[in-house]
């Protein structure tokens, strides 16, 4: 349970607020949210649902057109540099100078912050994000999934209190993924409450103490997670295989599985009327029968239909 100063005072208070651009185009409309210390808040909408105006307003890159934003009691437009001081931000896209070394671009990010050189603090974030070994190394030598975890590193570097992680695993391979959640929950264990958006609902799933469903610039939900797990139905999970089956191995018959596409798909259907899915343990099990799949999706409804359905229960 929050104690209950926790729940009187949000780290992150977001009141009334719209943003239209110039184009006419309204991309949030009076949107409240309170986002609790500690937690670990997942903000799931489609493309364009407006998720990343929603946290480029909160880190200061966006200006609102009305409404209020306070972190940790600083005003946003007020106290800027107080306010944005608090908050680390690991953005979509992979921009980082190519030809400078890791210790160097993120030594550099922590001096953007008017923060005095520390060299252990650095060292103890490349250890955590396991790019210790890489902190010589030039950007462009890198994989992606590298790059990415060198933006945590940079959004780390001056000890910020919230960390924004938009869409942090687009792009990144199942392993990784299961890399990227792991330091995610090291970090919230230290005390940092953690904002990501993500259009995975496994991700929202395995990640989040609250969900906030976002479409269309509104909020139309915040909730529990399992909570929402009970309101999602049932869905499938597709597995794409490294190898054709003949058959599904007799010690996975709990689960139900259901092969595809010649026995290079398995299809998993599973209920939400509860916290977990099955997914991580099916994952682990199929790991030990040897079963290796190169991707995994939920084919069978998309968040959009699921937003539909919420909207309709909502109007």
């Amino acid at each position: 349970m929050h104690s209950p100063d926790i729940a009187v005072q949000p780290v992150i208070s977001v009141t009334n607020l719209s943003k239209t651009y110039a184009s006419g185009f309204r991309a949030l409309s009076n949107v409240n949210l309170a986002i609790r210390r500690g937690e670990i808040f997942a903000l799931l909408g489609p493309n364009g649902a407006g998720k990343t105006t929603l946290i480029s307003i909160i880190c200061g890159i966006v200006n609102p057109t009305a409404g209020t934003v306070s972190v940790d009691g600083h005003d946003i437009i007020a106290d800027y540099r107080a306010a944005r001081s608090l908050i680390g931000l690991v953005p979509q896209e992979l921009t980082t100078d190519a030809f400078e070394t890791v210790w160097t671009t993120v030594s550099f990010s922590r001096g953007l912050f008017g923060k005095p050189a520390n060299p252990g603090h650095i060292e103890k974030v490349l250890r955590e994000l396991s790019l210790w070994d890489r902190r010589a190394s030039k950007i462009m030598t890198l994989s992606g999934g590298m790059k990415r975890r060198v933006l945590i590193a940079k959004a780390l570097s001056h000890e910020p209190q919230i960390l924004f992680l938009d869409e942090p695993t687009a792009g990144v391979d199942v392993e990784l993924r299961q890399g990227m959640w792991q330091v995610v929950r090291t970090m919230r264990d230290a005390g940092v409450t953690i904002i990501l958006t993500t259009h995975y609902i496994e991700e929202a799933e395995q990640m989040a103490d609250r969900i906030g469903v976002i479409n269309k610039g509104e909020i139309i939900l915040v909730e529990n997670k399992a909570e929402l797990m009970r309101k999602l139905g049932k869905k499938e999970l597709t597995l794409q295989l490294h190898k054709p089956l003949a058959a599904v191995p007799s010690e996975l018959g709990a689960y139900r599985l259901s092969l595809a596409a010649d026995g290079s798909e398995l299809t998993y259907t599973y209920d939400t009327q509860g916290e977990r899915t099955g997914i991580t343990a099916l994952l682990d099990d199929l790991h030990r029968a040897g079963i290796a799949f190169r991707d995994l999706n939920t084919t069978q409804s998309s968040l959009e239909d699921i937003f539909v359905g919420l909207v309709r229960k909502g109007s």
